[in-house]
C-alpha cells in the first residue's frame, strides 16, 4: 500500500497541472457544502441569540393560526384577528404579566435633513424597552406620559441614527420626518445586532395612530413574565381572554421557544436543500475525476503494458489508478475543509456561522467515497489492457 502510495504521488508531480485541475472540482464540492451548512448554521444561531437577548420570558400573540400549513404572520391574514386598542386594555388585566406590549411594526422611508433611509416605524408603549433589553447610548425612552400625551417623539435605533446624522449622538434632539410629520429625537439606542431594531424609530403607539396607522390596530401584542414558571399559566390566560372576542383559529398564542423550534424545523427544511445543491459541485468534480482519470489510462497505455508484461497483476493495476483516484479526491477534500474553516473564522466577527463537525467528517468521507465510485471505471480499464497491445500503444 505504502509503494502504491509513494507511486501515486509520484505520478502527481509529474502532471502538476492535471492533478491540481481534478482537485479543484472536488475542493469546490466540498467547500460548497461545507460553507452552506455553516452559513445556515449561523442564521440558525443568530436568531437564537436574539431570542437570549431577550430581558424576559416573552409569549407573543399572531393573528391568525400561524402554526397551521399555508398560514401567514399579519393583521388579517387567514382569517386573523385584527387586534386593537380593546385588546390591548383586556390583556393589561391579567396579573401573571409583568409586561403587556402593543405592537405596531411599518416599514417606511425616514427623512432627516437631506439624508433619507429605508427603516421600520415601531409603535408600543414604554415597557418594550425593558422587555426586548434595549438600552440607550443617550437620551431617553418615552414614559407611560408620553404615551396619554401622543407626544411627537421617537427613539432611533443605532444603524438608523448613524445613517441619518453620520454620528449616532448626533441624532439627539434633532427632528426625523416621517409621512410629511416631524418627530423630535429623544434617545439613541445602543447597537442591538437585530438590524430591523438598529433601523426603528420606535414611538409610542398612540402617536402612530391616524397617518403611519390608520386602523389602529397591532401587528402582534407581546407579553412578558420575569419568572419561566409562570410561561404556561400566562398563555392559558392569554388564550381565555382572547377567546371572548374572537374564535380558536383567529389568534396563536406562542412562547419564545416554541417559535425559536419553528424556526429550526424550517431552518433543518432549508439545510437539506442547501446540501443538496452543493451535493451538485462534488457530482461534477466526480465526473471530471473519471474523465480525467480516463484520459490518464489513454496517456499511461504502454506503461500499463510494460507493469503487466514484468509481472503486475490486473488487481495491481486496478489498485493503482483506484488508489491515485482516491487520493486526489481526498486531497481536494481536505483543501475545500481548509478553505471553508477560513472563511467561516473570517467572518464569525460579522455572522455567527459555524462549522458542524458532522458535516466535516460527512464531507471528507464524501469526497474519499467519490474518488472509489469514479475512479473504478477508468481503472477497470487500465487493469483490462491486454499487455502486448498496451506495450505497442503509442
Amino acid at each position: 500500500m505504502n509503494e502504491l502510495i509513494l507511486d501515486a504521488f509520484r505520478d502527481f508531480k509529474r502532471n502538476k497541472i492535471r492533478t491540481i485541475l481534478t482537485s479543484l472540482g472536488i475542493m469546490i464540492g466540498v467547500l460548497s457544502v461545507v460553507l452552506l451548512i455553516a452559513l445556515g448554521l449561523g442564521l440558525k444561531n443568530y436568531i437564537a441569540n436574539q431570542f437570549d437577548k431577550l430581558g424576559a420570558n416573552l409569549v407573543i400573540i399572531f393573528p391568525g393560526n400561524v402554526f397551521k400549513e399555508g398560514a401567514s404572520f399579519g393583521p388579517g391574514f387567514s382569517g386573523g384577528a385584527k387586534f386593537d386598542e380593546k385588546d390591548y386594555q383586556n390583556l393589561l388585566k391579567i396579573k401573571t404579566a409583568d409586561y403587556v406590549v402593543p405592537v405596531y411594526f411599518k416599514s417606511i422611508a425616514i427623512e432627516a435633513d437631506k439624508e433619507k433611509y429605508l427603516g421600520y416605524v415601531q409603535g408600543a408603549n414604554e415597557q418594550i424597552f425593558s422587555l426586548m433589553n434595549l438600552k440607550t447610548l443617550t437620551g431617553r425612552v418615552f414614559s407611560k406620559t408620553d404615551i396619554s400625551k401622543k407626544s411627537k417623539i421617537a427613539v432611533l435605533g443605532y444603524t438608523l441614527a448613524e445613517k441619518l446624522f453620520q454620528e449616532p449622538k448626533n441624532g439627539l434632539n434633532r427632528q426625523v420626518t416621517i409621512n410629511n410629520q416631524r418627530f423630535r429625537v429623544i434617545g439613541i439606542l445602543e447597537k442591538n445586532g437585530d438590524r430591523e431594531m438598529d433601523t426603528a424609530a420606535i414611538m409610542p403607539y398612540t402617536t402612530v395612530f391616524g397617518r403611519i396607522n390608520p386602523n389602529k390596530d397591532f401587528f402582534s401584542i407581546y407579553l412578558g413574565v420575569n419568572n419561566k414558571d409562570n410561561v404556561e399559566l400566562l398563555k392559558q390566560q392569554i388564550t381565555q381572554t382572547l377567546l371572548k372576542r374572537y374564535k380558536e383559529d383567529d389568534f396563536s398564542v406562542a412562547e419564545q421557544t416554541e417559535i425559536l423550534s419553528s424556526i429550526n424545523q424550517i431552518f433543518s427544511i432549508i439545510n437539506l436543500v442547501l446540501i443538496a445543491i452543493g451535493s451538485i459541485s462534488l457530482i461534477v468534480g466526480g465526473i471530471g475525476i473519471m474523465n480525467i482519470m480516463y484520459a490518464s489510462v489513454t496517456e499511461r497505455t504502454k506503461e500499463v503494458g510494460i507493469r503487466r508484461a514484468i509481472g503486475a497483476t490486473q488487481p495491481d493495476i486496478l489498485w493503482q489508478f483506484l488508489t491515485e483516484a482516491v487520493i486526489l479526491s481526498v486531497l481536494g477534500g481536505g483543501l475545500g475543509l481548509l478553505l471553508a474553516g477560513l472563511i467561516v473564522l473570517v467572518t464569525q466577527p460579522f455572522f455567527p456561522a459555524a462549522i458542524n463537525l458532522t458535516a466535516v467528517l460527512v464531507a471528507f468521507f464524501v469526497s474519499a467515497a467519490i474518488g472509489i465510485i469514479f475512479g473504478v471505471f477508468p481503472a477497470r480499464r487500465a487493469a483490462k489492457l491486454p499487455p502486448i497491445e498496451a506495450i505497442r500503444y503509442e
